[in-house]
């Protein structure tokens, strides 16, 4: 049967099963929206409020899914405000798709209304942009688009789609998208790998990236287990190793433990596996400095660019983490023994460093977050936001395979909120928690109205101190006594809450947050729990005097 570029659209997403798509309604696509008209019963289309939000949602998704989130937006300013989301899939390693809605072919290079250079604005914070001129290379295009996003690095691809191709009618046949057949870990590889292991006394594993899955999680789980390595996860990956394994011995970024740092510079050998070891991980590059060539460093990574991009590694192994962990699962090292001591050792300090602090601030955040530790559902989503905020939970609250982490490793505020209501939306079955500053939540709050819409279930935390509180820490460290421009005036957070249809509270002390979580847990609604602090505490680990 004849279809149109639009129903070509859906007929592959449908295909490509993809069952929900996050979008911002526009002229320029209606094409593609009223296709997924007629397909109401296999594909949900989330509108939410904002473009950013429909695209962080996509990306939260594919980061919670390993596909492809699929958002939808139309041009010139809807896909200016969903790059945002392209961004954070680009930096996070996400697999994404965003279809753009654009101006019709017979007027484009007339700076047509809304009309953007969409090849050169999304080029360099994206794996590919294809303009889809033709209704018969739709499947094509399509088909490319899914691969792309999952193959090598996973991450985001734009597709571009001018308004009259929506319309035009095609007779084309969809293919079928064959699967890849991906490589084995190399043997030569392998055995360079077990040959360090041989010779190191403090071995230390770094993991991150995305690509893992349940069964890769649990394969090196197994060989973790039967061989006694500490295990680091990298910025914003704390789910990829359970926090109660004896063999967890913290995580790097914001919320490093400085008994971490030592140990690390200590090892003699750091296996990172999936990781690109980023800025954020490695604190600007100190923990592990690239000049450094006495360091022992082994760099396991599914795309050969990131090897030796940065860090000349000892040894490099192109191979992807599920192709990795296939051939860890049942390794015993004959040396495994020995290690147990320097593991037992960094565990402790992890261990130590997750107990809460005691201090005379309002609201202390360390003992809010044990309560939530202790209250709420190991089998859950939590989601973050950038900026100090985040720092409490990452640092308090333990994660692994049941209770998932989604957070932006690129630090874009206004994550939080749309991705934690894609979570609930896509895991109706969990518990949602939302963790976010006062900045971040007026970056995106009115996703609050679009999870009431959908009925989706969340809590979030505002952790409210009336400040931009990161960059008011770099002030103070950087520029003492010269504080501009990072004080906020906010709203009646209760109020504004309430008029979007959420249940929303002030806490006044410790015991009334226990009592306000404990009810928010029962609630089938979103609950926004609003936790005001001093800005005196700037950070989990660092106060004003």
């Amino acid at each position: 049967m004849p279809k149109t570029g639009g129903q070509l659209i859906a007929e592959c997403l449908d295909r490509n099963q993809v069952r929900k798509v996050f979008c911002v309604p526009g002229e320029s696509y209606l094409g593609a929206l009223d296709a997924l008209f007629d397909k109401k019963k296999s594909i949900k289309v989330i509108n939410a409020r904002h473009e950013a939000g429909a695209s962080n949602m996509a990306e939260s998704y594919g980061k919670l899914t390993g596909e492809p989130g699929v958002a939808l937006v139309t041009r010139g300013p809807g896909a200016c405000h969903a790059s945002v989301g392209v961004h954070i899939a680009h930096q996070d390693s996400t697999p994404m798709i965003l279809i753009v809605g654009d101006v019709a072919r017979n007027v484009r290079d007339r700076e047509a209304f809304q009309e953007v250079d969409f090849k050169n604005f999304f080029g360099p914070i994206s794996k590919w942009v294809g303009e889809i001129n033709d209704p018969d290379r739709v499947p094509e295009y399509m088909n490319r688009a899914f691969s792309l996003a999952n193959s090598g690095r996973p991450g985001p691809v734009v597709l571009v789609t001018p308004e009259d191709m929506l319309s035009q009618i095609s007779k084309v046949k969809i293919p079928i998208l064959s699967p890849v057949i991906k490589s084995e870990m190399p043997s030569k590889g392998f055995s360079a790998l077990i040959e360090k292991f041989k010779k190191s006394k403090k071995p230390l594993f770094i993991i991150g990236g995305s690509g893992w899955t349940k069964k890769s999680c649990s394969k090196f789980h197994h060989f973790i287990n039967g061989n006694n390595i500490p295990v680091a996860t990298s910025f914003r990956r704390q789910d990829l190793f359970d926090h109660k394994n004896e063999n967890f011995v913290g995580s790097f970024g914001t919320s490093v433990s400085p008994k971490l740092i030592d140990s690390t510079k200590n090892s003699d050998l750091i296996i990172v596996l999936g990781a690109r070891l980023g800025e954020m991980t490695t604190q600007g590059y100190s923990i592990i400095n690239p000049r450094d060539i006495s360091k022992n460093i082994i760099h396991i990574h599914v795309d050969p660019n990131e090897l030796n991009k940065v860090f000349n590694a000892t040894v490099c192994i192109n191979v992807g983490v599920n192709e990795c962990c296939d051939k860890l699962e049942e390794l015993i090292l004959d040396n495994s023994n020995r290690w147990k001591q320097w593991r037992n050792e960094l565990n402790k300090n992890y261990l130590e460093d997750s107990r809460p602090q005691k201090n005379r601030n309002l609201n202390n955040l360390s003992e809010i977050f044990e309560i939530v530790e202790k209250k709420f559902p190991t089998n859950s989503i939590i989601t973050l936001d950038a900026g100090n905020n985040a720092a409490w939970p990452q640092r308090f609250l333990s994660f692994g395979e049941n209770r998932r982490q989604i957070a932006s490793t690129c630090g874009s505020m206004g994550y939080a909120i749309p991705a934690a209501v894609s979570s609930a939306l896509s895991n109706p079955e969990k518990a949602v928690l939302c963790c976010v500053g006062d900045g971040g939540f007026m970056m995106s709050s009115q996703e609050i109205s679009t999870a009431v819409h959908y009925g989706a279930k969340i809590i979030i935390l505002l952790i409210n101190n009336s400040s931009y509180a990161t960059i008011r820490m770099h002030q103070e460290r950087d520029y003492p006594g010269r504080k501009i421009a990072t004080d906020l005036k906010n709203p009646d957070f209760v109020k504004l809450c309430k008029a979007m249809g959420a249940d929303a509270y002030r806490v006044k002390g410790v015991e009334d947050f226990s009592q306000i979580f404990a009810k928010a847990l029962k609630s089938k609604k979103v609950n926004v729990i609003e936790v005001p602090i001093s800005i005196n505490q700037l950070s989990h680990r660092y106060n004003l005097k």
